[in-house]
């Protein structure tokens, strides 16, 4: 894979069908459906508080990133959040999440974000590469 082969752009809801499958993949907690995932894109797709970009290599989807900016009272203005970022496992380590991460703190400052922010269980290493620091403990209590 060159540079050349990869394309970052805005999801498109004709890219359903590999980014439920990107999805899937990432899940650990929750097992995407594809209801629930059919009922979400379009409205994530609308929303401009949201951020949901797909990589794309000779065409095809090899990963996403969805993220958030929104407003805060303690960083006087809105904050990034990333919420979801997935890459196809034979495609990691080729710059795509990289390139995808890039491309969402553009967006967030563009937005007037203050810093970028993310949980993550398994890409510590990757974060870290890229200027991102732990900052605190994240915790979460399952509702259903």
């Amino acid at each position: 894979m060159t540079s050349d082969d990869l394309l970052i752009r805005g999801a498109e809801q004709s890219d359903g069908e590999e980014i439920f499958a990107l999805a899937r993949e990432f899940a650990v907690t929750f097992r995407p459906e594809r209801a629930p995932f059919d009922a979400a894109l379009p409205r994530l797709l609308e929303d401009e508080d949201a951020y949901l970009a797909v990589a794309t290599v000779g065409g095809t989807i090899r990963g996403y990133l969805l993220g958030y900016a929104h407003l805060t009272l303690f960083a006087n203005g809105p904050v990034a959040w990333v919420e979801e970022a997935m890459i196809e496992r034979a495609y990691r380590r080729h710059g795509i999440g990289r390139r995808l991460l890039e491309d969402f703190e553009t967006w967030a400052r563009s937005r007037g974000a203050g810093y970028v922010a993310l949980a993550t269980r398994r890409a510590a290493e990757f974060y870290g590469a890229l200027g991102y620091e732990v900052s605190a403990t994240y915790y979460r209590k399952l509702l259903r």
